[in-house]
């Protein structure tokens, strides 16, 4: 192929130009819908490489001179621009799989409703402590695109792959797949739930009987995949299983490589990361690392360093006796689900956003048993305010600045303020990370 029209100018739109300059594609097209104002910076860098660009509009008309569409992840499926490449035959492909196209490193591949972000930034921590080389790319923020020229023989890729970007796959196939758990989501995006987990489920379609697949034993939905695979399956569980990593009474416990020798690694409660959801995160990765040959003393040691990630259940501060959590990360009701469970301490939740076919009597229990109040913003404030109002201590506020204030204001020493929005930030923010970065700058103004 000598020609290649990319959809969407931001991260990984213009990774994938630059990508494609370098690797000799003599016509790289550029098209973002949205004003060419956002985007002064990636206008500079596309002029002074000569790749062709195009703001404010996607002209489908373009379409008809270039072999091949890369896509952005973000760009939704029903989209005119794509529907338009669909109706011309001109063959479409995301970022993610482009990319994979130039890569012959080994590739861990890590997806799931929640836990992407955590697992991903784990097995990458985990490689590089032990003496492995490792990068971590995709979803978790950096293009997988901007590796394919520094990466050498011995690098791993450890890659967080979101529905998005496993929807427009092809080949893509990763030498060991993870899937952490499936619970509906996005459904805005893919239509229908069928569609999103048969999304999730192309992590593996092109794997073969030399490459594995990691499971979620406990979760019913993942384990549809089973049916489905080419290649050899490990399990992850909290109950004793023949083949991967599981829970012995309080031991993390493995069956990996060898499914006849039970090997003990060390105590759950030694894993730095707090909730059940972490334990099952470490435990996937258990199975990567193994698989890798990472000695259990270094997986040991890397599961008790590990801190977590910026956004997911991370300390902020602690102000008269008052910690503060960031779970901006939790955009719906299961990732809030764990948050929850996580802590035994009495919660003020701030809760909030944009919903996507959200079920919160999901949170019933928990916000009866650990919950003493809630705090409400965004569009979706009205709703979780009368679906809870009945059970706890309710408030709605305007902005997020007052929601914050208010949780601050009816917490005493001992109580945690957690923002676990359960909701997508796209009402009032331009993605999950800028919500987490204002309510830390928020909190930390708090006098």
């Amino acid at each position: 192929m000598k020609s290649v029209f990319i959809v969407g100018a931001g991260r990984s739109g213009l990774a994938a130009a630059l990508l494609a300059r370098r690797r000799g594609f003599e016509r790289v097209f550029v098209s973002e819908s949205q004003d060419e104002s956002k985007f002064r910076d990636t206008k500079k860098i596309l002029f002074e490489n000569q790749i062709e660009f195009e703001f404010g509009t996607n002209t489908c008309e373009k379409l008809r001179d270039y072999e091949l569409v890369v896509t952005s992840p973000g760009v939704p499926p029903f989209s005119p621009i794509l529907k338009k490449a669909e109706e011309l035959n001109v063959p479409i492909i995301g970022e993610m799989e482009f990319a994979s196209w130039f890569i012959k490193n080994p590739i861990i591949a890590i997806t799931g409703t929640n836990g992407k972000t955590t697992t991903t930034a784990l097995i990458n921590y985990a490689l590089n402590k032990s003496g492995r080389k490792a990068v971590a790319a995709g979803n978790i923020g950096t293009p997988l695109s901007n590796f394919v020229d520094s990466l050498d023989n011995e690098t791993i890729v450890v890659l967080e792959a979101s529905s998005y970007q496993l929807d427009r796959t092809n080949h893509f196939e990763p030498q060991l797949a993870i899937i952490l758990n499936i619970k509906p989501d996005h459904i805005e995006y893919h239509g229908t739930y069928e569609n999103y987990r048969n999304a999730k489920f192309k992590i593996f379609r092109n794997q073969d009987k030399e490459d594995l697949l990691i499971l979620n034993f406990d979760d019913k939905e993942t384990r549809l995949a089973e049916q489905l695979a080419k290649g050899e399956i490990a399990h992850f569980s909290l109950q004793p299983i023949q083949f991967g990593a599981y829970l012995s009474g309080n031991l993390i416990a493995s069956r990996f490589p060898d499914k006849y020798n039970e090997e003990f690694i060390m105590e759950a409660g030694e894993i730095k990361i707090p909730g059940i959801h972490n334990l099952y995160n470490s435990l996937a990765a258990v199975v990567a690392l193994k698989y890798f040959k990472v000695r259990n003393e270094d997986i040991r040691d890397a599961l008790m360093a590990f801190e977590g990630v910026e956004h997911r259940l991370e300390f902020v501060r602690t102000l008269n006796g008052v910690d503060f959590i960031n779970d901006s990360k939790a955009t719906n009701v299961d990732a809030t689900y764990f948050a929850l469970s996580s802590f035994a301490r009495p919660l003020v939740w701030l809760a909030g956003g944009r919903a996507d076919n959200n079920n919160y009597s999901l949170l019933d229990n928990l916000v009866s048993e650990k919950v003493k109040a809630i705090v409400t913003f965004g569009e979706a404030k009205g709703e979780i305010y009368n679906h809870f109002s009945s059970r706890v201590r309710c408030f709605v506020e305007e902005s997020f600045e007052d929601a914050i204030n208010r949780a601050y204001f009816i917490s005493v020493p001992g109580d945690i303020v957690l923002l676990s929005p359960a909701c997508k930030s796209f009402d009032m923010f331009i993605n999950f990370e800028h919500r987490g970065r204002v309510f830390k700058e928020i909190v930390e103004k708090l006098k």
